[in-house]
């Protein structure tokens, strides 16, 4: 009985630890912080606390300031860092009067909805802030009360076969997909193997992103952002072209069931897509 009561309280402190490093806090600018640096002690986008806080890329930190830090969102991450915020438009919007203090990102959350999707359904690209007084079109349901789980939603994980010779960022993986909030493959790994990009493009984001270790964003030409997370060391830079086979980084250790491997998603369109039908090359 001790044991159990133990591990109760052991999971229901992981638990609460992992809500509340995922959940929204705030920030007080000190003298000399950039959001560069900011984003990089929380583990986010600059992109990402930009659209939190309304802030353009002229806009300059003042100390004193409180900035509004976000909690991780992989996708959300991936499509800001994007140079293509084009996703699925809702069927039905109506219009919302921006007010003081107001951000996308806000407005976004409290319409249960990605920011990426407000971008879209207004013509704005990444990096616009909005001004009192704009309208601005938005979904016409809204979630009173919706919560923000990211980090700690229950996945499905389902072992599934794919073609032998299709080429992964890993050599002869395998490949269990996980189906949630976070939707991609998890790729089972020789202890730090190098990963390679399996599509031509541009690194966006490099470095530690929250809950996922070392990750790395490729943006192909036509738009799709390729996600290689949980990486134990990154070779690339952000802005760099990377090629079709170029080694990106060392493979990692799951950090739940120890194992080496990575955890690999596509993104176009501000939606998940299947790893293995994402274009190679």
């Amino acid at each position: 009985m001790i044991r159990l009561v133990k591990k109760f309280i052991s999971i229901s402190l992981a638990f609460g630890l992992v809500a509340l490093a995922f959940a929204d806090s705030t920030h007080t600018v000190q003298k000399g912080e950039t959001l560069y640096s900011i984003g990089k002690k929380y583990q986010i986008t600059v992109s990402e606390l930009r659209a939190a806080n309304n802030l353009s890329e002229k806009d300059v930190l003042k100390a004193g300031q409180r900035l509004t830090i976000p909690s991780a969102d992989i996708e959300n991450a991936a499509t800001l860092m994007s140079t293509q915020t084009s996703v699925k438009p809702q069927k039905k919007t109506e219009i919302y009067t921006v007010q003081k203090g107001d951000t996308l990102y806000g407005i976004a959350k409290k319409y249960d909805i990605k920011v990426a999707e407000l971008y879209s359904l207004n013509g704005m690209k990444s990096g616009d802030v909005l001004k009192f007084g704009q309208k601005i079109k938005v979904p016409v349901t809204v979630k009173e009360g919706s919560v923000d789980l990211t980090g700690i939603d229950p996945r499905t994980y389902v072992s599934k076969s794919t073609d032998p010779s299709l080429q992964w960022p890993v050599k002869n993986p395998s490949v269990t997909y996980v189906k949630g909030k976070i939707s991609g493959v998890e790729l089972t790994s020789a202890a730090k193997e190098p990963v390679t990009n399996i599509r031509a493009g541009t690194v966006m984001f490099t470095g530690p992103y929250r809950g996922f270790g070392e990750v790395v964003f490729v943006q192909s030409k036509t738009g799709l952002v390729y996600a290689y997370t949980g990486l134990s060391s990154i070779k690339v830079k952000k802005g760099a072209q990377v090629a079709a086979g170029d080694v990106l980084g060392k493979a990692g250790v799951d950090s739940l069931s120890k194992k080496d491997g990575i955890k690999f998603m596509v993104i176009q369109n501000g939606e998940y897509i299947d790893p293995a039908k994402a274009p190679r090359g």
